[in-house]
């Protein structure tokens, strides 16, 4: 087979899932040159070469270093694509980057994605007010706009700072704090460190679609639903993602086609935007990982990111039929016109450390995990489980827990429920000090959101 290298700019479980992904390859020998957080073991056991540390002079001496053997470049995480990664590695190297350049990092800024969004598809944005610390003297005069703010909402906000936060800066009424001086208080965490914007809360069912481009067309994958809160029942604070279902067919069970379709033609108009005439090779990679609410009035847009979704992504990379080194040359051939996912559904559930989420302050166990009871069920249900070590790293010739999320299982069948048990197998035969949550893709919570939707549609 022809030989392949990939540079792979990589943290956690999702880059495993794209280091997977690459060497699952039936038509080339993938070589992959890692510029890691940590030591993943997944990874490390697959990689031609690695380097720890996401330095961007770290990532790309590295880059330059093998660049006679390595074709292009992927991208996981959100950081290096915001500081420029692409931009900086294309401009000392020969190596194409697949992620959009820095200019289109969307997510950099959630004020700057209510303008656009503003701009091109209005009746999709919530409303929102933007609170810059520029703009007020003294504490006393941001609690009083934000006080008139929440007169207008009537109270129904959520509170986001600015800057990526990976999901744990936002405050929901309701769920976070009751009354507005809990919710001021909240504010003022993130106010402190820069602008923060209140939006008003919608009613729904979230989900999220994640569109790839070579730059010319835009292809929407399957969607997707994420579990951002911490707790069974959706309780407990916003995480980075405890785990997230997708369905054998495109739409999930709480959506019609209307919401389909309505989220296609947002993503289109985003792209379309922010693309401007002609074809624009900056936003190759996934430039729009598009979170939804189903609402009353139709589907609203949450946030909008530059990069592929963790977990969201992992549902998607287990289920894509396509070859995805031959995807990766047709995104830099500016050839990509689809994309085939099997008919299958997939549940990821995500194991974290004992003090994930800060319920903890601190935990002074063993942080040993063993996943070698976990790897074995690849004997009983073969390519349906992959475990995907995330915040994990190889020390002393064991694998260890980090800090975020630990490692994932994810669970692939005829349908959700079948999945979902596989997931839960893969979770329960993890032998380390780690919780997670049970109800990823459980029928009671599937049964729940459509009886909601039910309800809002009347």
């Amino acid at each position: 087979m022809e030989k392949v290298g990939v540079l792979l700019v990589s943290y956690g479980s999702r880059a495993a899932a794209i280091a997977d992904a690459l060497c699952r390859s039936g038509n080339y020998d993938v070589r992959i040159f890692d510029a890691d957080k940590q030591k993943n073991p997944f990874i490390l056991e697959r990689a031609a070469a690695q380097e720890i540390g996401l330095d961007m002079g770290k990532i790309c001496n590295f880059a330059k270093k093998h660049q006679d053997e390595i074709d292009f470049g992927i991208v996981g995480p959100e950081g290096p694509i915001i500081d420029g990664i692409r931009d900086v590695v294309e401009k000392e190297t020969k190596i194409p980057m697949i992620c959009p350049a820095k200019e289109y990092a969307i997510e950099k800024s959630k004020v700057l994605q209510r303008h656009l969004l503003t701009k091109c598809c209005p009746d999709a944005n919530p409303r929102f007010k933007v609170f810059d610390p520029k703009d007020c003297s003294s504490k006393d005069e941001v609690k009083k706009e934000v006080w008139a703010w929440l007169d207008e909402l009537e109270n129904n906000a959520v509170v986001k700072p600015d800057a990526p936060a990976t999901g744990k800066g936002v405050g929901v009424w309701g769920d976070h704090f009751s009354n507005r001086e809990q919710l001021f208080a909240h504010f003022l965490t993130c106010y402190e460190h820069g602008t923060v914007i209140i939006e008003e809360k919608v009613d729904g069912e979230e989900f999220s679609l994640q569109f790839v481009s070579d730059g010319k067309h835009l292809v929407a994958t399957p969607a997707v639903r994420d579990y951002k809160r911490a707790f069974d029942g959706d309780l407990g604070v916003n995480t980075g993602g405890m785990g997230a279902y997708k369905d054998a067919g495109n739409k999930l069970p709480f959506m019609d086609q209307k919401d389909w379709d309505d989220a296609l033609e947002i993503g289109k108009k985003v792209f379309d935007e922010v693309k401007d005439d002609g074809d624009n090779t900056s936003l190759r990679g996934v430039p729009l990982y598009m979170a939804y609410t189903c609402a009353r009035d139709g589907v609203k847009v949450l946030e909008v990111n530059s990069r592929p979704g963790d977990p969201e992504s992992i549902n998607l990379f287990t289920t894509l039929k396509d070859d995805f080194v031959d995807v990766c040359f047709r995104i830099l051939d500016s050839t990509l016109t689809g994309l085939n996912f099997a008919r299958k559904a997939s549940v990821v559930t995500y194991a974290v450390p004992m003090a994930y989420g800060g319920y903890r302050k601190t935990f002074s166990g063993n942080m040993r995990v063993d996943l070698s009871k976990a790897y074995e069920l690849g004997e009983k249900y073969g390519d349906a489980i992959r475990i995907y070590p995330g915040s994990m790293e190889l020390r002393d010739g064991g694998t260890y827990a980090l800090g975020s999320r630990a490692v994932c299982a994810v669970g692939i069948g005829d349908d959700i429920e079948d999945a979902r048990n596989i997931s839960l197998d893969g979770v329960v035969n993890i032998d380390g000090a780690l919780w997670n949550r049970w109800d990823i893709g459980s029928e009671g919570h599937i049964e729940k959101s459509v009886k909601h939707m039910e309800s809002l549609r009347g």
